[in-house]
């Protein structure tokens, strides 16, 4: 096992790959100080405001001089300018085919979606049908009916915190509508009921609008107010699952090509190794996905902050890229007028395994695409359309940038971590990757995948993404992840709230 690595030639610092003590001699570089694994140290002298490399790619600057073999770290290293050349589309380099088409076991909507589970859903329009709604789905799944269905996986209560005290008009409403539309149409849920309070600012009829809320038509929505309260919404609720399931049971897996897979790409808890292993890996996979017809979603806006222009690159047109570009400047005006700043992220867990600033963090969190082209550019929670790799507009945090990507049509999530996040997100499945082995042993019980071996025992990216991208098949086929034997899932549906609380 090597025990640092630097990643390009033009690169100032190294990261070590183990606890390194002072006096340690590698790649030419001796350390003069303790540097914890994942952390950087200077491979030759750095003065003052001179640029930072870490992927050949500035990562900010010197604040103070830095010796060589010294840790290079928040107390040395700031944002700097990072103004960078988009290049729209000069490097858009369409992936080879396959020479063989692979399938998975899914559940076939008749939109011509496909499902990798089958859960009932009972929706909210608002909080305060909240707790009625896990009234209805918790006594649901204890009858008998449910007890006899053969392929519903479950009944999926979605409360979140708003859908009242806001505007009518705004941006946050429009984001709220399509967060909860995309929720009832998702491929993962086989039949969904909507309850309501009755007097909220986003009513039931606007939500449902003219047209069919699911093309199946499992579909039923009530209110509590016109129902007669919380007994009679909950008996009534009860009783209109029962006529969903029905519907929902009578689906089976069948083959379906793994073209119809929508993968929403997570990172969370990043960590020193997260650029190096996890993200670079999933990359692979999602280039193997793409190259069969599949989609793949990269998302959380705030974390590809300073690496853009490795996008904008790969955008299919000039067009595309700059749809990158305008969310970014939404972005910075977002964070000045609420008085935040881009660089709040990366969060102090991110600096423990030794990331420093956002444009360190972004350039390892944009591996995770590959090299694929760069397809379009959607809001958050707007549904994807095109096939390929795309971005939809996200915060970087991970319950609300992953509960966009599954408004958007996402029917699995994979998610890398190094400081060990858990969570889950019915009804879409989450693969958990560890970038380092150290962490997965620690957590085994919550992490699907290892990347840790990358640098441990010399295995490729290319190996990993492959075994990655066959964990895909398998998990969208049916085989449970840690996350959803676990039970995760219950409390991550986190919509994005944009504007005033009133």
């Amino acid at each position: 096992m090597p025990i640092s690595i630097r990643l390009n030639a033009d690169d100032n610092v190294d990261i070590a790959l183990a606890d390194l003590l002072p006096g340690t001699e590698n790649l030419g570089v001796t350390t003069t100080e303790r540097i914890a694994r994942g952390h950087k140290f200077a491979n030759r002298d750095i003065a003052t405001g001179e640029n930072i490399r870490r992927y050949g790619q500035i990562i900010g600057a010197a604040t103070q001089d830095i010796a060589k073999g010294a840790h290079v770290h928040v107390h040395n290293i700031a944002m700097s300018d990072h103004a960078q050349d988009y290049a729209f589309s000069s490097e858009v380099r369409p992936l080879p085919k396959p020479s063989e088409q692979r399938t998975f076991m899914g559940y076939r909507r008749p939109d011509g979606t496909a499902g990798t589970r089958n859960y009932l859903g009972v929706l909210t329009s608002v909080n305060c049908s909240g707790s009625v709604a896990r009234f209805i789905a918790e006594e649901a799944e204890k009858t008998d009916w449910f007890k006899a269905l053969k392929n519903v996986d479950g009944i999926v209560p979605i409360a979140h915190g708003s859908g009242c005290g806001m505007s009518g008009t705004d941006e946050g409403y429009q984001t709220l509508m399509r967060t909860l539309q995309g929720y009832a149409r998702n491929p993962n849920f086989g039949g969904i009921l909507l309850v309501g309070l009755g007097c909220e600012v986003l009513q039931i009829p606007d939500l449902v609008g003219k047209g069919r809320m699911r093309a199946d038509n499992n579909f039923r929505h009530m209110t509590i107010q016109q129902t007669g309260g919380t007994r009679r919404t909950v008996e009534r609720g009860i009783e209109a699952l029962r006529e969903m399931a029905e519907v929902a049971n009578a689906y089976a897996r069948e083959p379906i090509p793994v073209s119809e897979l929508v993968i929403g790409m997570q990172c969370g808890g990043s960590d020193g190794y997260s650029g190096i292993t996890a993200n670079p890996a999933l990359g692979v996979a999602s280039d193997l996905l793409v190259a069969h017809g599949g989609t793949t979603i990269l998302s959380e806006t705030s974390e590809i902050y300073g690496a853009e222009h490795l996008l904008t690159r790969r955008a299919v047109t000039p067009e595309v890229g700059q749809k990158l570009i305008d969310r970014i400047l939404w972005w910075e005006d977002y964070c000045a007028r609420n008085k935040g700043e881009m660089n709040n992220n990366p969060s102090p867990g991110n600096k423990r395994g030794g990331l420093t600033t956002i444009l360190e963090k972004s350039l390892g969190a944009v591996a995770k695409g590959g090299s694929a082209p760069l397809e379009d550019v959607y809001l958050f929670a707007e549904q994807v359309t095109k096939k390929g790799f795309v971005f939809m507009d996200s915060p970087g945090y991970d319950p609300t940038s992953v509960t966009g990507q599954i408004a958007s049509g996402s029917n699995l999530i994979v998610f890398t971590t190094g400081r060990g996040s858990v969570s889950g997100y019915k009804p879409v499945p989450c693969i958990k990757v560890a970038t380092n082995s150290e962490m997965f042993r620690h957590m085994e019980e919550d992490m699907d995948l290892n990347t840790g071996d990358i640098i441990d025992q010399g295995v490729s990216l290319e190996e990993k993404g492959r075994e990655l991208f066959e964990m895909f098949i398998r998990v969208a086929s049916g085989e449970q992840t840690k996350s959803e034997a676990l039970g995760f899932g219950g409390a991550e549906f986190v919509p994005w709230q944009i504007g005033a609380v009133m």
